[in-house]
Formats: C-alpha cells, structure tokens, sequence
C-alpha cells in the first residue's frame, strides 16, 4: 500500500509563497504519475498539477507562472513551490498518485491519496 504524507502548509499574506512537500512510501513506484489537488471548502476537489514518470507537466491555468511541481525520486518526495499566493489558493493540498496519468486532472485518475496540508492566504 503506498502512503502519501504532505507537510508545509501553513497561514500566509497575499503574496507569499510556501512550499509543499509529499513523502511517498519506500514501496512507491518512482515512475508513478503523482499530483497537487486542492479543495476549498463548499467546492470539488480541483487539480492544480501534476507529473508524469517522464518528468512533463500540466497545470491549472490559474496558476501557471506561479506554482512549480517538482520531484526528487531518490528521495521519493513531490514538491510544490507556491509563488504569489492569492487568498483564492486558500484550500486544502492533497497529493496523490498512480500508475498511470489517464486524465491527470481528475480525482479518478489517482489511487493513492495523502491526508492534506491547510494552505490559508490572507489578503
């Protein structure tokens, strides 16, 4: 079973940036499709990100230019790199994986799921 932790979250002004962090299980396929999902609350959960084993991204338009997905395999730890944040990215950040990206946007594609990290941007 692969485990998925997510830390960094945390309260920050409009325009700041924070850094999310996803350890994976040691049992967790370094070529899995992993991503960045967020959920307001009283909204869907909604991608923001993610990375195929290749290394390719897709993004949400809404925070292209200021968000970075990244991964370490060694280390088996996904990144988010979070750059002028605005008080609409306030959400809940999942990370999650799968074997394969299908449609990598939707909650559907991803098996694996971590428990969250609160992302609050005051304005």
């Amino acid at each position: 079973q692969v485990q998925l932790v997510e830390s960094g979250g945390g309260s920050v002004q409009a325009g700041g940036s924070l850094r999310l962090s996803c350890a994976a299980s040691p049992n967790t396929n370094n070529n899995y499709c992993m991503a960045w999902f967020r959920q307001a609350p009283g909204k869907e959960r909604e991608g923001v990100v993610y990375i195929r084993g290749d290394g390719t991204t897709t993004y949400r338009d809404s925070v292209k230019g200021r968000f970075t997905i990244s991964r370490d395999k060694a280390a088996r730890t996904l990144y988010l790199q979070m750059n002028s944040l605005k008080p609409e990215d306030t959400a809940m950040y999942y990370c999650a994986a799968d074997g394969s990206c299908g449609n990598g946007g939707r909650t559907d594609s991803y098996e694996y799921w971590g428990q969250g990290t609160q992302v609050t941007v005051s304005s």
